[in-house]
């Protein structure tokens, strides 16, 4: 499990896990560091921000053509897009810039963003929480297209499968659509955007109003596929190999850069 649904909003457990890890070095550095009320808050404020700011700007700088192409992703920060080393650099800085009047205390809170940033990765590697992507391969599972002909997933295998789970009424899902579409222009992939629960005109009216083209736009009404995928929400995005073996998921918005990543390393 990547993510967790309450009601319509989905929460990323690498975001749980980094949310925990936030309180766990506030509440050290109030036992710990010997810091005024004052002082410890504008540290703390800070560090978050360093650390954002930092890791977003070093995973841009990792993928500069993903985002040459789409500048304004930059700021979409509810996108996947993080560095912890360059964000754990970040609040380093900060903090010894920071804390300079205060020495000890300085050391201490560095010692302290280390260890939990350490702390961070540990639990995004062992994933505690559950990290299976819930399928193993493309499934032997058909579906209507929008002509009413059969497809069966499996049919598929021989290239790259990008399969996506999505709804009209879901933002993230339609602000990731344009992207699909152009992903299923690239030689070698093939994208499957599988709409759940939903009527074929619905499912038409929005596709032709965007002007968007999918070689295997495929209705599921009963939601068969979240179920299969075990998704926990939507939009959920699994890319399968040319083999047919799932190899990444992704539950949330889709970044450029992230669907550039997954398309280069497979």
């Amino acid at each position: 499990m990547d993510a967790f649904a309450l009601g319509p909003v989905l929460i990323s457990v690498p975001r749980l896990y980094a949310i925990g890890c936030a309180l766990l070095l506030l509440l050290a550095a109030w036992l710990l560091l010997g810091l005024t009320t004052g002082t410890r808050v504008r540290w703390f404020n800070g560090l978050i921000l360093a650390w954002l700011v930092g890791a977003r700007l070093g995973y841009v700088a990792m993928n500069l053509d993903a985002y040459a192409a789409a500048p304004l992703d930059v700021l979409k920060l509810w996108q996947p897009g993080f560095h912890g080393i360059w964000g754990l650099l970040a609040a380093l800085i900060w903090t010894a810039w920071s804390l300079r009047e205060h020495l000890l205390s300085m050391i201490g809170a560095m010692a302290l963003a280390i260890g939990t940033s350490a702390l961070w990765l540990v639990l995004v590697t062992l994933a505690p929480l559950g990290g299976d992507m819930g399928i193993r391969e493309l499934p032997h599972v058909t579906l209507e297209n929008l002509d009413g002909e059969p497809v069966n997933l499996q049919s598929l295998r021989g290239e790259r499968v990008v399969v996506n789970l999505w709804a009209t009424w879901c933002p993230p899902c339609l602000r990731e659509m344009p992207l699909l579409a152009e992903a299923d222009t690239r030689e070698g992939v093939t994208v499957v955007v599988i709409n759940q629960g939903e009527e074929l005109l619905q499912v038409v009216r929005y596709l032709d109003e965007q002007a968007l083209a999918f070689r295997y736009p495929l209705l599921d009404p009963g939601q068969v596929m979240m179920r299969t995928m075990e998704s926990p929400g939507l939009p959920t995005t699994v890319l399968f190999n040319p083999e047919g073996r799932a190899v990444e998921r992704h539950v949330g918005e889709l970044s450029r850069a992230q669907l550039d990543n997954w398309l280069s390393r497979h």
